[in-house]
Formats: structure tokens, sequence, C-alpha cells
């Protein structure tokens, strides 16, 4: 990192040493794993199916569209699912908040965690966006190759600077990683060179971070919904400030005093454990049986294990124990009320309590109306949730990367349930034999459920094959998406 010995000097320091590591990634390293390759592809499809089930949602829906009612841009960025057609940055947001709304997409878990595929809101709109400019200029256009290509490379900076930099354990929000990691690949597609990224990366960081306080008791709230949608936003924002010429911070992160280690993060270096490569995208993964905070996906898993010995007696439960990673104790282990969905998807009990009742958890489970049944908050008054170490310790495990949790029902008659286990969720990348026919079908019942059987059908016909689909123009791809 650059270091300046004196803060008094005016002379500018040469780029923080992360700056320029993250531009030369960008810039030069080329995408040779056939399993990121492939990986990107499942994760296109599965963030457009959470998109699609986001939008039968009206607290989503009416945050979308044009800024002024009625505005429409002919060369605009289209958001799938809908028929708007808007300018960059507030297409990046809608599509970005579509991907994110119901805690449906991919996911790392690491010293901080967050969703990589957050990214494709400004990923996905600049590429449609400058594609269309092109088109309209007789130039080249961008292909989903390229959109494939930058979801690799924005997976990989945001899931590596998350392996060691907990952001959360000085209250910032994750989404700081998603401008930073969108902000670096955009201004890449936009055309910016090596030192076009580093001073667009730098505002990046000026920017500082959300609080957290919308992720946590007792300020819980739907921000965290859009949140990333608008980290997208103001990534292309400051690509393009960047692009008309707009200077960048050299030491942003290591200035003495006005630096962002030392404002922001407790004077701490910020590091990369590993090499950017496509590591991240390889390990991505994925929430495909039910929308639920990542932490408790193994918890769900349990439960719903336990439903059928459980469903016929939950009056006579007189325990439930619940053990978990130690992020998972300090995230999602709630007590008291919870006011509304983006509550109920971030408290363990409540993840453990509903699929314990009813056998199934989905979007539906955290509404206001089974919130009200009388049964759930009688259960997470009789459930304890602890740390179990080994949970813990295979968490950070770069060869295992783990999300264990376990839960054990006791009766008051003194009987119990076995103790169920379950270290790797199904959307883990040591499950993917089982988990892509999920993802597939999770795919393919989003889109049915949004189009009719003969748009639906072109747009699974389109993507289906990978080579077909990485050669295709991006407005042709939006196209298909589109009800305009």
């Amino acid at each position: 990192m650059s270091t300046q010995s004196d803060h008094r000097s005016a002379s500018r320091p040469e780029p923080d040493e992360l700056l320029q590591v993250i531009a030369d990634y960008v810039c030069d390293f080329e995408v040779d794993s056939s399993e990121a390759w492939q990986t990107a592809h499942y994760c296109l499809k599965d963030s457009l199916a959470c998109a699609l089930l986001a939008l039968r949602h009206p607290e989503c829906v009416k945050l979308l569209g044009p800024p002024v009612a009625g505005m429409t841009l002919a060369t605009g960025a289209r958001v799938p699912g809908t028929s708007h057609q808007l300018d960059p940055l507030k297409s990046a947001f809608d599509i970005g908040a579509l991907v994110r709304w119901l805690d449906f997409n991919d996911t790392w878990l690491a010293a901080e965690w967050g969703h990589p595929s957050d990214n494709l809101g400004a990923i996905l709109a600049v590429a449609d966006w400058q594609s269309r400019i092109h088109r309209a200029a007789g130039r080249g256009e961008l292909v989903m190759s390229d959109v494939l290509e930058a979801m690799v490379k924005a997976h990989e900076i945001q899931g590596v600077l998350a392996l060691k930099n907990s952001f959360n354990r000085v209250g910032l929000d994750h989404v700081l990683l998603v401008r930073v990691a969108s902000t670096a690949v955009v201004t890449r597609m936009l055309g910016g060179s090596r030192e076009d990224v580093i001073n667009a990366l730098s505002q990046a960081w000026v920017d500082g971070g959300a609080l957290r306080t919308y992720r946590h008791a007792p300020n819980t709230g739907p921000r965290k919904s859009w949140a990333a949608g608008d980290a997208c936003r103001r990534a292309v924002q400051l690509a393009l400030l960047t692009l008309a010429g707009e200077p960048g911070y050299p030491s942003v992160l290591t200035a003495k005093g006005w630096g962002f280690q030392d404002v922001l993060f407790g004077g701490k270096e910020l590091v990369l454990e590993r090499r950017l490569e496509s590591y991240v995208m390889e390990q991505i993964l994925f929430k495909i049986a039910f929308p639920a905070e990542f932490h408790a996906q193994t918890a769900v898993e349990c439960a719903l294990e336990l439903h059928s010995q459980v469903a016929d007696r939950i009056d006579e439960i007189e325990r439930i124990e619940i053990e978990t990673q130690e992020a998972g104790v300090r995230i999602i282990d709630k007590t008291g009320p919870l006011d509304n969905y983006a509550d109920r998807d971030h408290c363990i009990q409540y993840m453990v309590a509903a699929p314990l009742i009813f056998g199934e958890l989905n979007a539906d489970s955290y509404s206001d109306t089974v919130a009200a049944d009388p049964r759930i908050d009688a259960l997470r008054e009789k459930m304890t949730v602890k740390e179990n170490p080994r949970f813990t310790e295979e968490y950070f495990d770069p060869d295992k990367r783990a999300i264990g949790n376990s839960v054990q029902v006791f009766f008051s008659d003194g009987s119990n349930t076995d103790k169920v286990s379950i270290d790797y969720p199904v959307g883990h990348r040591r499950r993917r034999e089982e988990g892509i026919p999920l993802l597939e079908d999770k795919f393919e019942r989003a889109v049915a459920g949004h189009f009719s059987a003969r748009q639906g059908g072109k747009i699974l016909g389109a993507c289906r094959d990978f080579e077909a689909l990485a050669k295709m123009p991006v407005p042709e791809f939006t196209r298909l998406w589109s009800l305009g």
C-alpha cells in the first residue's frame, strides 16, 4: 500500500496498491475456467428468476420505473420482466432491487458476507444501454459473453475483498463491496482505461459505506432489499463521472487521518487474501430451495426434515435447541416482535418455526398473514440459539466453506427427536449435482409464471445453450425479457 511520510505534503502519491491490483485484474485477466463460465451462466438465470419473482410484490414494483412518470428513453436500458426502458442509472437501480428483493439470490460468506449477483444490476443495465448507443451509431454491440465475464470479475472482486475484511464489525453494510466491484467492471465495459478504473474505484471508496442499521433489530426494514440497487446506481454514476474527466483520489484508502482505513476501518489495512482469478464464481452459494438468510439455510433444511415428526405435536414442544455458526448468532438470532418481512427473513427462530409447523418456507411464509399464526411466536419463545465452534471453524475453512446448523426438538413428556445436523446447503458447490436441477426448475417456473407460453419459450430456448447465449447481442437478450 502507498504511504505518506508527511501528511502536509500536497504531492499526489502513486495510487494505492489495492486500487492498482483491482484495475489490473479488470483490464487484463482472461477468464479461462470452464467452471466459472458455466457457473456464471447458472448465476445469470438464477438472478433473473429472482427478479421475476420479486415482480409479484407490490412493495418492490412501486420503486421501479422512471423517476418522473411518463419519461422514457429510446436508447435506454430495459428492466427485465417490465416495459420500462430507462437511463442506465435508474435501470441499474431497478434491476439490482429486483434481483435482491426476496433475499433469494446467490450468497458469499466469509469475514464479510454479501450477494455478488447484486452486481448484475449495474452490469446488465450498462451492457444494454451501451450496446444500444453503439447500434444507433453503427458500431459493434456487446454480447452476452461480455456480461458473463463482467459477472465473474465482479463476483471475484466483491468476494475476495470479503474473505478477510469484515466491514460489518465496524458497522458498515456489505453493499459497499457491490459499489466497488460494479464501479470497476462497468468503467471498463464503458471503454475506460486502467487509469480510469483506478480513478473510478477511488471515488467508490470515497463514498464510504452505508450503515447496517436497516439490517438489524430494532430497525430492520425494506431498505435492505433495495440497498444493492442503490449501490449499482451509484457505481454507474461514478463510472460516467470518471469517463467525463473527473479525477480520482490516489491514496483514498491509506491517507493518514483522512483515508478509508483510518476513518472507517479502525486503522486496519484492507487486504486481499488471494489472487483475483475466478475462485468466487466457482464457489458461489445459490439459494435454491427457499428464500432465507444464508446462515440459516441448513437450519431450514433441518427443520423440514423434522416436520413430519413434530407437526402433530406442536403444542407438546418444550424447547428447541439450534446450533449455528458465530456469524449466525450475531446476525439472525432475534427475540421479540418481528414487524415486517425484512425482520422475519433475518430471524433464525422464525425460519425454523415456519417449516416445523407448515412443512415449507417460501416468500409468502414471511407475510403478515402467516406471521399472525400464534404458533410461530410460541415456538420462537421456546428456542435457544448457540454457537457450535466446529460450524464456525468450517465456515472459515477455504477448502470447505461450510454453513452448518443443527436443530433438535424436545417434548414435554421427556422424549425428543434426533439432532439433525447439516453442514452444506443444497446451493453449495459440494451439492451442485443435486442443486442445479432445482435451480433450473426455479428458473423455468419463474419464467412460466410471468410470461406468455410463447415468450417464455423463447427465453428458455435462448438461455438453454451456453455457446449460443454467449454470442447473443445484449439488446437481443434483453428484448426477450421485455413486456414492451
